[in-house]
C-alpha cells in the first residue's frame, strides 16, 4: 500500500509540474463555475418571466366582461411549463420544445416560444452548463492529463526500474488509478458544489439528486480506467493520446449527434402541417354539428329528444346548442388525442432507439439519465402537455356547460340585439374557473426512470474495470 501511495503522489506532482495541465484544470474549473452560474442565472430569469407571464395571462382571461360563453371559448388563455429546481443543472429539451401553450376550443396547439428558436445558432451546438462540463470537458482534460501515465514508463523504461524496486504491476496501477482519479474528483467538485445549490432551492428532491451524482461519479471513474486501459496497451504516449482522443470525438460528440438522425430516419415523424391536414380529413369524416341532416349528429339529437321526452329541440329545458358544442368537443377532442397519442409513441420509440446507442456510447447513456432525474427530458415535456390538454378540455367543457345552462335556445338561435344581450353570463363564471397547476412528479418516479441508463454506465465501468485488470498482468511484458 505504501508503494501505491508513493506513486500516486509522484505522479501528482509530475501533473503539478506541467503547466499546461495545471492551466488547463484550473480553466476547467472556471469554465464549470461559469456554467454554473450563467445556467442558473437563465433559468432563474426564464422561470420569473414564465410566472410572469402566466400571471398577466390569468389576470386577462379573467377580466371578460360579461359575454357569451362561446366566446370565452374563442379567447382562449395561455399557460406556461414551469421548470423544476434541478433544470438548472440539465436543461434537457426545454430549449428545444417550446415552454408556453395557447389554449382554446376545437383545438389542440402545441408547446411554442423555445429557446432554440428565439437564440442565436450558437444555443443549437449545446449549452454550457454543468451537465454539459461533465458530460464532454471534464473527460477531454482528463485525456490530456493521464494519457501517458502508464505509456509514458514503458516507453522511457522506468516501468522495468519501478517493478526491481519492489512495485508490483497491481500497485503501480492502482497508484497512477488513485493519482489521476483524485484529478477527475477535483474536476467535478465545482460541477458538483453548483448542482447541490442549485438543487438547494425549494421543491428539490433527494433521490433523483442522489442518482444523478451517482452517476456522474461513476462516469468520471469510467473515464479514469479508460484512459489507463489504453496507457497499459500501448507503448507510446503518442499513440495512446491519439487513440483516446479519436474515442472521445465518437463517444461523446460524433454518436450523440448521429444518433437522433438515424432514430429519425427509422421511425419518421409527421410534422405539424402533415398533422393538420390529416386531423382536417378526419374531422370531415366524423360529421358536421351543423348539418342537421349529418347521421352522427341527428341521431345525436335524437337521443337527447328520447332522453327528456319532447319532440323538438325548442322544447328542451336546457339549450341543445350548448349540448351539442359539448358533443362536438368531445369528438374532437377524442381525434386529437388519438393523432398526439401516435405522435407520442413515435417519439418515445425515437428515444429508445437513441439511449439503445448508449450500449455504444455511455455519454449518451448519462445524458438521458441527467434528464430523466431533472425530469427535462421528453417524459418530461409530454407529462406537462398531457396535464395542459386535460386542463383545456375541463376548462373548455365547463364553458360550453355555462352556455347549455344558463343561455336559453331561444336567445341563443335570436338575431336581434336584444336577444344578444340576454345570451351573456356573468363574468364570476369565469373568475373562478381553477388556474392551471402542473403535478410535477415525485422523485421516486424520476429516479426510477433513470435506473437504465445508470445501469448502463455502470455495466460500462465494470467491463472496463475487468479489462484494465487483465491489462495489469501483462503490463510491461515485450510486445
Amino acid at each position: 500500500m505504501k508503494a501505491t501511495t508513493l506513486i500516486a503522489r509522484d505522479e501528482l506532482r509530475l501533473m503539478a509540474r506541467n503547466r499546461v495541465a495545471v492551466i488547463a484544470f484550473t480553466l476547467l474549473v472556471l469554465l464549470t463555475f461559469v456554467a454554473v452560474l450563467s445556467s442558473w442565472s437563465h433559468q432563474r430569469e426564464i422561470a420569473e418571466l414564465r410566472q410572469r407571464h402566466a400571471a398577466i395571462a390569468e389576470a386577462a382571461f379573467k377580466a371578460q366582461p360579461d359575454r357569451h360563453p362561446h366566446r370565452v371559448v374563442h379567447y382562449g388563455t395561455f399557460i406556461f411549463r414551469p421548470l423544476g429546481p434541478l433544470a438548472a443543472f440539465d436543461p434537457g429539451v426545454d430549449a428545444f420544445t417550446g415552454n408556453s401553450m395557447f389554449l382554446e376550443g376545437h383545438r389542440q396547439n402545441t408547446a411554442n416560444f423555445g429557446d432554440v428558436r428565439q437564440s442565436s445558432l450558437l444555443i443549437r451546438f449545446g449549452q454550457l452548463t454543468p451537465a454539459f462540463v461533465l458530460q464532454v470537458v471534464a473527460p477531454l482534460l482528463l485525456i490530456f492529463l493521464g494519457y501517458g501515465v502508464l505509456a509514458r514508463e514503458t516507453e522511457r523504461g522506468t516501468l522495468r526500474v519501478l517493478m526491481l524496486q519492489g512495485a508490483s504491476r497491481g500497485q503501480i496501477v492502482r497508484g497512477k488509478l488513485a493519482a489521476l482519479g483524485l484529478v477527475a474528483l477535483l474536476a467535478g467538485l465545482p460541477a458538483m458544489v453548483g448542482f447541490g445549490l442549485i438543487a438547494g432551492q425549494p421543491g428539490a428532491l433527494v433521490l433523483p439528486m442522489l442518482m444523478i451524482a451517482l452517476d456522474y461519479l461513476a462516469y468520471l471513474a469510467l473515464w479514469v480506467v479508460a484512459i489507463l486501459l489504453v496507457s497499459a496497451l500501448v507503448r507510446h504516449s503518442r499513440d495512446a493520446l491519439l487513440a483516446l482522443v479519436a474515442v472521445w470525438a465518437v463517444v461523446a460528440i460524433l454518436l450523440p449527434r448521429v444518433a437522433p438522425d438515424v432514430a429519425n430516419a427509422a421511425v419518421p415523424l409527421q410534422n405539424r402541417l402533415q398533422t393538420d391536414v390529416a386531423i382536417a380529413r378526419d374531422l370531415r369524416q366524423m360529421g358536421d354539428s351543423h348539418n342537421p341532416d349529418d347521421p352522427h349528429f341527428a341521431k345525436y339529437r335524437q337521443s337527447v329528444l328520447d332522453q327528456y321526452g319532447v319532440k323538438t329541440v325548442g322544447e328542451l329545458p336546457i339549450n341543445y346548442k350548448g349540448l351539442l358544442s359539448i358533443e362536438g368537443e368531445r369528438l374532437t377532442s377524442s381525434l386529437f388525442d388519438r393523432y398526439a397519442g401516435e405522435s407520442y409513441e413515435a417519439q418515445v420509440l425515437q428515444n429508445r432507439l437513441v439511449e439503445a446507442t448508449g450500449v455504444l456510447s455511455p455519454t449518451i447513456a448519462i445524458r438521458a439519465l441527467s434528464m430523466a432525474a431533472a425530469g427535462t427530458d421528453f417524459a418530461g415535456h409530454r407529462r406537462f402537455l398531457e396535464q395542459a390538454e386535460a386542463y383545456r378540455y375541463a376548462l373548455v367543457q365547463r364553458l360550453k356547460k355555462l352556455q347549455a345552462d344558463d343561455v336559453s335556445y331561444a336567445d341563443d338561435t335570436a338575431r336581434d340585439m336584444e336577444a344578444r344581450q340576454r345570451t351573456r353570463v356573468s363574468s364570476r363564471n369565469w373568475q373562478e374557473m381553477p388556474d392551471f397547476t402542473f403535478v410535477a412528479p415525485n422523485g421516486t418516479t424520476l429516479a426510477r426512470a433513470a435506473l437504465p441508463d445508470l445501469a448502463i454506465v455502470i455495466g460500462w465501468l465494470v467491463l472496463a474495470t475487468l479489462l484494465l485488470a487483465l491489462a495489469t498482468r501483462h503490463l510491461g511484458e515485450r510486445r
